[in-house]
């Protein structure tokens, strides 16, 4: 079955009073691109933590967020250095007198400074720790992975109606075609005949000009290839794989054949299927863009 690119989910892990949260949200994108955002404690752990997105996902922007709330994330290795803080006070301190401000000094002004805490990364995260922001992103794949797939569902089925409604037309188009072409054989025999009435003319020869110009006006081989794409396409959806950039191959490769049918149609109602068929046509067009 094929996804989406779009979705949302959200994973939660509780250990020892400590709880880990993950959300992980998922948009459109030619490629996979993952953005994570970790309290300092993980930071060290970012490529462990990408490699578990990577891994259930080939395409799309991708943001996660991890926050973690509880005293055990005390032993993941943040410090505070209260001497450099105390530096800060002073030169601060220092720097309101000069300027004779008189507002206080708060404390998450002293945390704009990012070295007051720092993560010791040569310090590893429990494991307890670790297992439970493993366990919370986990969750959160699963969840999103599931939301992704309904969506998906929900295009695939959507694709497949305009696929048929393709066929219904090429299938038409076709076949009044055929009648056309053979249509257009006889005038143009008959239209020549008469302008040479009085002039000894090669038969063969001319049946042969005859046919070459009503080819022109057959949509028979389009119309074959235009079935053969529909097919394919049918076919990619069912894979269940990750064929997003195909199935736009197929709609561009559509709309070229939509487009030669077009120039070909002598007929009004060929040219008015035709301006339906390139409307379905521009509908998979966008549909296709949020698959995976």
């Amino acid at each position: 079955m094929i996804a989406s690119m779009t979705g949302f989910g959200r994973g939660e892990s509780k250990h020892n009073g400590m709880v880990v949260s993950a959300e992980i949200r998922s948009l459109n994108h030619r490629f996979l691109d993952v953005e994570l955002h970790l309290p300092k404690s993980l930071c060290a752990f970012e490529r462990e933590l990408k490699g578990i997105i990577s891994s259930g996902l080939s395409r799309g922007k991708v943001n996660a967020t991890i926050m973690i709330k509880g005293e055990e994330i005390a032993s993941a290795g943040l410090t505070i250095d209260k001497k450099l803080a105390t530096t800060y006070i002073k030169l601060l301190n220092e720097l309101k007198d000069d300027l004779k401000i008189d507002d206080s000094i708060k404390l998450e002004q002293l945390l704009n400074f990012p070295d007051i805490i720092t993560v010791d990364t040569s310090k590893e995260l429990d494991e307890t720790v670790w297992a439970a922001v493993k366990t919370a992103i986990e969750l959160a794949m699963v969840d999103l992975k599931d939301m992704r797939l309904k969506e998906g569902l929900e295009i695939n089925n959507d694709l497949e109606s305009r696929v048929a409604a393709i066929e219904d037309k090429i299938v038409t188009i076709e076949s009044s075609s055929k009648e056309k072409s053979k249509e257009e054989f006889e005038k143009l025999k008959k239209r020549v005949e008469e302008l040479a009435s009085s002039e000894i003319i090669n038969e063969g020869r001319l049946e042969m000009e005859i046919a070459l110009i009503a080819e022109k006006v057959d949509t028979t081989e389009e119309c074959i290839r235009f079935k053969s794409h529909n097919k394919l396409f049918l076919e990619l959806l069912k894979n269940g794989k990750s064929e997003g950039r195909k199935l736009n191959f197929l709609v561009q490769e559509m709309h070229r054949e939509a487009n030669t049918i077009g120039s070909k149609a002598n007929d009004a109602s060929i040219a008015h299927l035709v301006v339906g068929i390139k409307e379905e046509v521009e509908k998979l067009r966008e549909q296709i863009q949020n698959i995976e």
